[in-house]
């Protein structure tokens, strides 16, 4: 990272970000527009305003976190890829557990990229995927190298909420005890099946007791 330097394109590629976050979609819009190589064109904040923004921009880097209000990055990949081809997916997110790593670049990501990464090593994925290169960042590709078998670790949170799912409570009542509203229990349900790189529910539960997480 120290020799990093961003060679330029004959012309300025266009990324689009999807983050629920809209601050922080801001703040990567002015560092990738700062940077010269790159214009941010689009920008959505969920899976739904995603799809209207690629049917009206044209986009070369689709940068795309894994946690959106109405479903997830990594399951949005492939849908992504077969209608948008020729669209390079670098996944933008803070989630650095392997198995979504796997799966995200499984399901068609060209790199992934930790928001707590180096403004260079941004710029470089961006240029990297452009180019039909492969981008980790560098505390990715640590983690792919040396902690392959790395056990999940869940949060007290992820823990209760997969303890509530265990004894079969419903979304309505989970949201309930954990004080929370119902659609961010589906969104952290949603998480949390991929997170443990589970099917379904059922398969949820079963690895839960088996593993015993809970």
């Amino acid at each position: 990272m120290d020799n990093f330097q961003l060679s330029t394109f004959n012309f300025q590629l266009k990324v689009a970000i999807v983050d629920d976050h809209k601050v922080v979609a801001e703040g990567f819009e002015h560092l990738i527009n700062e940077s010269g190589m790159a214009q941010v064109t689009g920008k959505a904040h969920s899976a739904t305003s995603c799809w209207r923004m690629l049917a009206d921009k044209t986009v070369d880097v689709l940068l795309l976190d894994v946690s959106l209000p109405d479903g997830n990055g990594v399951d949005l990949c492939p849908q992504i890829k077969a209608k948008y081809p020729d669209i390079k997916i670098l996944m933008l997110t803070s989630y650095s557990e392997l198995t979504l790593i796997m799966r995200a670049l499984e399901n068609g990501a060209s790199g992934y990229i930790l928001k707590s990464a180096m403004t260079e090593e941004i710029l470089e994925g961006i240029q990297a995927v452009a180019s039909g290169r492969q981008f980790l960042c560098e505390e990715v590709d640590m983690l792919m190298k040396k902690e392959e078998n790395r056990p999940v670790r869940l949060s007290r949170r992820e823990q209760e909420l997969l303890r509530l799912i265990v004894e079969g409570r419903s979304n309505s009542e989970i949201a309930a005890s954990m004080y929370l509203g119902y659609e961010t229990i589906k969104s952290y349900r949603k998480n949390l099946i991929l997170k443990l790189n589970a099917h379904n529910t059922a398969a949820l539960v079963k690895m839960a007791i088996e593993q015993k997480l809970v």
